[in-house]
């Protein structure tokens, strides 16, 4: 680790690729150690691009944006980036000084027709650079590269959709994107599984998501629209009947565009908080409203086992609900206590067998590599506890330390998982996987994410999501239901999207659901 206490980006630079001078800084906590780069911004807007490429190094960080230079007395890293147009190219140039080392890299960037396409070359030709420059001064080098984004498998999709055969694809990903050779396979392999799911959805075909945004409790980790039940139970009626309402409107709006649901998701929060009766006419209110005729799949995520009974899950299974999800995170009772759960391991073997008792043949188990105290024999407790019960599929998420999570503003309470020890986690997961009979079908990345690595869904062959693979490849219109719920419509053949957010308070959203539903008939009429 480089022992320094300020680090400073200088950049120069205009969106015209004219130089001149720009100044950078975010600050940052590291090891109880404080680094800074210090942000002024004139031209070239990269800041949050830097900002990433940073945080794969130094994960554990605040930002902050000042026009105050450092003072001239602090140890700091200097960095020049100048990028200049010359002809059908633009000419990249980074200049890196730093206690120990310095380097010069240039490159060279296509010029594009768009602006918007320009300043994307721009921009990804960047960060590959930065990362470059920070592997060496840190010895990192990372599983997945300089890739950002949420969506690794899009980047495959998009060579697949080019015509582009496997080999070269896989030279583009550890090439160019620098990924390792088996993230690189594993990000291939899931891609053809999920076009062969998006070559099956017609044009007319959109998916439905719908909020139930109560938990019996909140997760340590959590940052989702999620409200403690019983602090929220004098709201729950109202909540209900804004929900009823908002499913009256997406009816009309479905049935004059001529849509077909293909698949419906009820997420959250967790669905099953709501009490017995709340649950039965919210499923009745689905099938009563909305036409189920095409839809091939059906999701609830019953959750957790402290918010499930037996009568909760016959009145889930009299309904059209073919897949569910209960989801233990970790099968030792310590870290169910850590991360605030109010459940033993013991009682989530008895609610997964009571939902295979009454006749569930679709059930999805989440588990989290990395979860704060854990290490790689508790995780293996998890996944052999996890093998005993045999789910049709397994989501694998890696620790992530989101912005709204008590995880991130009591930080200074928890140890997190070191990155060798993560790695370990996921490549036994992978096996475990396999050994059920599961491959990977979906994936996605977070920010924060411990180690940078990625969080996976693994099904039986025939099994994968069709809402899963669609809410990651945006290739479907899905309409949100519910508080905080975000409508995305996709327009495929001019590679767009547009949303229409909801309010994420319950009280706002309840007194507002009017407001929403002209927000989806503006977006979607």
């Amino acid at each position: 680790m480089p022992d320094f206490q300020q680090v400073t980006l200088l950049l120069t630079g205009r969106q015209n690729f004219q130089p001149g001078p720009e100044t950078i800084c975010i600050r940052r906590l590291y090891n109880k150690e404080i680094f800074m780069i210090y942000i002024r911004n004139e031209g070239l807007d990269f800041q949050y691009e830097i900002s990433d490429v940073i945080k794969l190094f130094f994960m554990d960080e605040d930002v902050a944006f000042t026009d105050d230079e450092p003072p001239a007395d602090d140890r700091r890293i200097f960095i020049l980036i100048r990028a200049k147009e010359s002809g059908d190219h633009v000419n990249l140039s980074i200049l890196f000084r730093a206690p120990g080392m310095q380097c010069h890299k240039e490159s060279t960037v296509p010029a594009a027709d768009e602006p918007y396409e320009a300043r994307k070359l721009l921009k990804r030709e960047m960060k590959r650079q930065m990362y470059l420059i920070f592997s060496e001064y840190t010895g990192n080098c990372l599983p997945w590269g300089f890739l950002t984004g949420i969506r690794p498998a899009k980047i495959v999709q998009e060579m697949l959709e080019d015509g582009k055969e496997k080999q070269e694809i896989m030279d583009r990903l550890t090439g160019y994107y620098l990924v390792s050779p088996d993230k690189a396979q594993l990000l291939y392999g899931i891609a053809v599984v999920e076009r062969d799911i998006l070559r099956e959805t017609a044009p007319d075909m959109i998916s439905l998501y719908i909020g139930i945004p109560f938990c019996p409790t909140r997760c340590l980790y959590c940052s989702f629209t999620s409200n403690p039940v019983g602090k929220y139970k004098t709201m729950l009626d109202g909540y209900m009947k804004a929900l009823e309402k908002e499913m009256d409107g997406v009816c009309e709006i479905i049935r004059n565009k001529g849509h077909r649901i293909q698949s419906i998701y009820i997420g959250g929060g967790t669905p099953t908080a709501l009490d017995l009766d709340n649950l039965k006419r919210f499923l009745e209110s689905v099938e009563s409203k909305f036409d189920l005729e095409h839809v091939r799949e059906y999701t609830l995520e019953a959750g957790r086992p402290d918010s499930l009974d037996k009568d909760k899950l016959k009145a889930i299974r009299d309904s059209r609900v073919d897949r569910i999800s209960i989801n233990p995170q970790t099968m030792n009772d310590d870290t169910l206590t850590l991360i605030g759960r109010k459940h033993s391991s013991e009682d989530i073997i008895t609610s997964f067998g009571m939902a295979r008792e009454i006749g569930f043949e679709n059930i999805n188990m989440d588990v989290i590599a990395g979860l704060p105290g854990e290490d790689y024999p508790m995780f293996e407790h998890t996944m052999e506890e996890i093998e005993k019960l045999m789910p049709e599929s397994l989501t694998v998420h890696t620790m992530a330390i989101k912005r709204a999570s008590r995880l991130k503003t009591e930080r200074e309470k928890y140890g997190l998982t070191s990155r060798h020890e993560v790695s370990r986690m996921i490549d036994l997961a992978q096996k475990q996987a396999c050994t059920m009979g599961m491959h990977p079908y979906y994936i996605y990345r977070q920010k924060n994410m411990l180690g940078n690595f990625e969080n996976i869904g693994y099904c039986r062959p025939g099994l994968e999501s069709i809402y899963n693979i669609q809410i990651m490849e945006e290739k479907q219109t899905i309409i949100a239901l519910g508080a905080g719920a975000v409508t995305k419509a996709v327009y495929p053949d001019e590679n767009r999207i547009e949303r229409a957010f909801n309010v994420k308070g319950v009280e706002e959203y309840i007194t507002r659901v009017d407001e929403m539903l002209q927000r989806k008939r503006a977006l979607l009429l």
